[in-house]
C-alpha cells in the first residue's frame, strides 16, 4: 500500500514537474521574444512564433479569461459556457467510444475465431484510417439527415470511427498473448472455445486492452469536436472553438482557453478510463503495450 501511494506520488509530482516546466518555456519565450524584437538572441533570424499579446497571450490573461463573461453583455462567465458545452461533447464522445470500442472487440474476436475473416478485411479496417477524419465528418453528417438521424448520432458516428481501430488491434494481440502452453493445457481439460476465450483469452487480453481504451477515450472527443462542425451542433465544443477563433483578433485569450477545457474534457476521460484499469487489474498485470494510434 505504502510503495503505491508512493508510486502515485511520485507520478504526480512528474505531472506537476512538466506542467511546470512548459509553462516557464511559454513565458521564457514570450519574454525571449519581447525582450529581441521577436529574433533569436545575437541573430537575425526571427523566431518562429510570434510573442505579442495576439499570438502568445500571458498565461495569466488565459485563466483570467475564464472567469470574464464570455461576451460583452452576456451574463455567464466563459468557464460555465465551455464547461457546458464540454458536457454537452463528451456525452456524444462516451456515446461514439461506447460503439467504437464495441465494434473494435467484435472485430478482435473475429479475426482470432476465423483466419479468412481476418486476411480478408484487415486490408480494410487498416485502410479506414487513411481517409481523413474532416473528410469523412461531412459524409457521415449528409448520410445522417438523409435518413432523418438526429444530429448527434451523426457526430457519436464519427467518434466511433476513431475509437475502433486501436481497440481492435489490441484485442487481437491480447487474445494472441497467452503461451502456447496455457492453450494446450486447456485443451487438455477438455475446454470448449468458449471456455478458452472467457477463462484464458480475455483475462490475458485486458493489459492489452486497456491502453487502447484510453487512445479511444481521447480519440472520441476529438471526433465528437471534429464532429460537431459539419453538423451544425451549437452547443458543443466544437462550434465554441470555432466561435472564438473567429474572434482571435481581439480576444485571444479565449480560443485558448477554450483549447485548455477540450484537452482537460479528454483528460477527464482518460483519467476515468484510467481508473477503472487500476480497478479491475492488479498492478502487477498492467503493462505499457504497444497502440497502434488512429
Amino acid at each position: 500500500m505504502q510503495l503505491s501511494l508512493s508510486g502515485q506520488m511520485r507520478r504526480m509530482w512528474s505531472i506537476l514537474t512538466i506542467l511546470a516546466v512548459l509553462a516557464f518555456t511559454w513565458e521564457a519565450y514570450k519574454w525571449m521574444g519581447q525582450t529581441t524584437g521577436g529574433v533569436w538572441p545575437g541573430t537575425d533570424m526571427a523566431l518562429p512564433i510570434r510573442t505579442n499579446a495576439r499570438s502568445m497571450p500571458h498565461l495569466w490573461d488565459i485563466a483570467g479569461s475564464l472567469f470574464r463573461p464570455a461576451r460583452r453583455g452576456g451574463e455567464d462567465i466563459l468557464l460555465v459556457i465551455l464547461l457546458r458545452a464540454g458536457w454537452f461533447t463528451l456525452r456524444s464522445a462516451l456515446i461514439g467510444f461506447v460503439v467504437g470500442c464495441s465494434v473494435g472487440f467484435g472485430l478482435g474476436l473475429l479475426f482470432v475465431r476465423s483466419k479468412l475473416a481476418e486476411r480478408g478485411l484487415m486490408p480494410y479496417v487498416v485502410a479506414s484510417q487513411t481517409v481523413p477524419v474532416i473528410a469523412i465528418a461531412p459524409i457521415l453528417v449528409v448520410w445522417g439527415g438523409r435518413l432523418d438521424l438526429p444530429k448527434w448520432v451523426s457526430v457519436a458516428a464519427i467518434s466511433a470511427y476513431l475509437a475502433f481501430f486501436p481497440v481492435a488491434i489490441n484485442t487481437l494481440r491480447g487474445l494472441r498473448s497467452p503461451a502456447a502452453t496455457a492453450t494446450e493445457l486447456m485443451r487438455s481439460y477438455a475446454a470448449s472455445p468458449n471456455q478458452t476465450l472467457f477463462k484464458l483469452q480475455i483475462p490475458a487480453a485486458l493489459p492489452y486492452l486497456f491502453p487502447a481504451l484510453k487512445v479511444a477515450a481521447t480519440a472520441s472527443v476529438i471526433g465528437a469536436i471534429v464532429g460537431e462542425l459539419p453538423a451544425g451542433l451549437a452547443e458543443g465544443l466544437g462550434r465554441a472553438i470555432l466561435g472564438f477563433a473567429s474572434s482571435f483578433s481581439s480576444s485571444p485569450e479565449k480560443l485558448f482557453a477554450s483549447v485548455v477545457v477540450s484537452a482537460l474534457v479528454g483528460l477527464v476521460f482518460v483519467g476515468v478510463v484510467a481508473l477503472i484499469e487500476r480497478l479491475v487489474l492488479p498492478s502487477t498485470r498492467r503493462i505499457d503495450a504497444t497502440v497502434v494510434k488512429p
